[in-house]
């Protein structure tokens, strides 16, 4: 029987030895951790969102990535509800298409996902840690019980980005992978929270949400919500406006997207008599506390005349820091360059080695996305391997 080794125990690597196993192929997984699917268990903590429910064309321009997309159609939205529900894990779908289970956890899933590998033979090696080849090829590890090698037919590397390192995304492995001459590209953070040094006057608003609104970056914006926390911006409104951040977009903010400039202009030019902005603002425009904070922070001092005030609404220019520390970020670009693999995610300058998952550089929002094209590159460097073993 051939042998594989998957490396990392992730949803990309679970993937790929499932599909090893599948394909007839005797599959060892190691990972560095003392047990698997880490980060998969703490993003399904607030409830595991495994992909979403929308048109194909619409997921794929999601990821704004050419070589990523026969991935994805491979197994795509529709194939990741069929596989969880073949796991026997009943779904739902939120109001916004964001599928989950029923159960919200990830941790009933990931049993019964480790059930069925060991069903099909795949055999588990938990705190055996990657450190590289040695001079013929063969594969390193430490592990407890002292250096280990191992010489597969074939290798799925599934090590993850260069985020949340205690969870086992640490990205150590590109030293590996440089040594053998494979192509990298620099880490940066995606879907990652903004640094704020916030005025004393934010600090009873810290904690609250900032909701209803519209964030701008460049040509990207997000109706998503915000929250104030004591660090800076956190949410989903701000990770998906990240990229272009990234390419150095001011951020801007609409605090009320659903009226028109002429329209706030209208409501502002009732006269005001002594009535303080702020309170003119209130009243007229029914800005809730946190958003007249906001307002004040990013825009003072604010302007008298109605159109210019109007403005600010509609296009607030939010001051920070920048990006939060690229270990908080729930993703990371970087990495792998398409450029490096090959049409089956077989590295070039590495036959029979193959990459899925965050190792390869592609970008994506939350919101089932980044489970999605895990899956969907476990899968697909699962088969393109079991080929490469069978062709030689």
């Amino acid at each position: 029987m051939k042998s594989a080794v998957v490396i990392g125990a992730g949803p990309s690597g679970l993937m790929a030895a499932e599909t090893l196993a599948q394909a007839g192929l005797h599959v060892t997984v190691c990972e560095a951790k003392p047990s698997v699917g880490r980060k998969f268990l703490m993003a399904g903590k607030s409830g595991l969102n495994l992909t979403k429910s929308e048109p194909l064309e619409t997921l794929i321009n999601t990821f704004d990535c050419p070589p990523l997309a026969p991935i994805v159609r491979a197994f795509d939205n529709d194939a990741v509800q069929a596989w969880a529900q073949g796991l026997d894990q009943s779904l739902f779908t939120g109001s916004t298409g964001r599928v989950f289970p029923k159960a919200m956890k990830a941790s009933p899933l990931l049993r019964a996902w480790l059930a069925r590998l060991d069903a099909l033979g795949v055999h588990l090696q938990t705190r055996w840690r990657w450190v590289g080849w040695n001079t013929i090829g063969s594969l390193l590890f430490d592990t407890p019980d002292g250096s280990k090698m191992m010489t597969p037919d074939v290798t799925v590397l599934a090590l993850g980005g260069a985020s949340w390192a205690r969870l086992g995304s640490d990205g150590a492995w590109t030293d590996h992978l440089a040594q053998v001459g494979v192509l990298l590209n620099p880490f940066g953070p995606s879907n990652v929270g903004l640094a704020v040094d916030w005025s004393t006057h934010m600090t009873p608003h810290l904690g609250a949400a900032l909701k209803g609104v519209r964030w701008t970056a460049g040509d990207l914006s997000s109706r998503g919500e915000a929250v104030l926390a004591q660090t800076g911006l956190e949410g989903g409104g701000i990770y998906t406006v990240t990229k272009g951040l990234r390419g150095g977009a001011d951020l801007m903010l609409d605090l009320l997207p659903d009226q028109s400039h002429a329209q706030l202009v209208d409501r502002l030019s009732e006269p005001r008599g002594k009535t303080s902005v702020t309170n003119h603002l209130r009243k007229r425009l029914k800005l809730d506390a946190v958003k007249l904070a906001v307002l004040q922070e990013f825009g003072r001092p604010l302007p008298d005349k109605p159109d210019a005030i109007a403005h600010l609404v509609k296009a607030l220019p939010v001051k920070h820091a920048g990006f939060r520390p690229m270990d908080e970020a729930i993703s990371t670009v970087g990495g792998v360059p398409f450029e490096a693999v090959d049409g089956g995610l077989m590295l070039r300058d590495k036959p029979g080695v193959f990459v899925a998952g965050e190792m390869l550089d592609w970008d994506a929002p939350t919101g089932g996305y980044l489970i999605t094209a895990c899956l969907a590159t476990g899968r697909w460097a699962g088969q393109s391997a079991a080929r490469f073993v069978k062709a030689g």
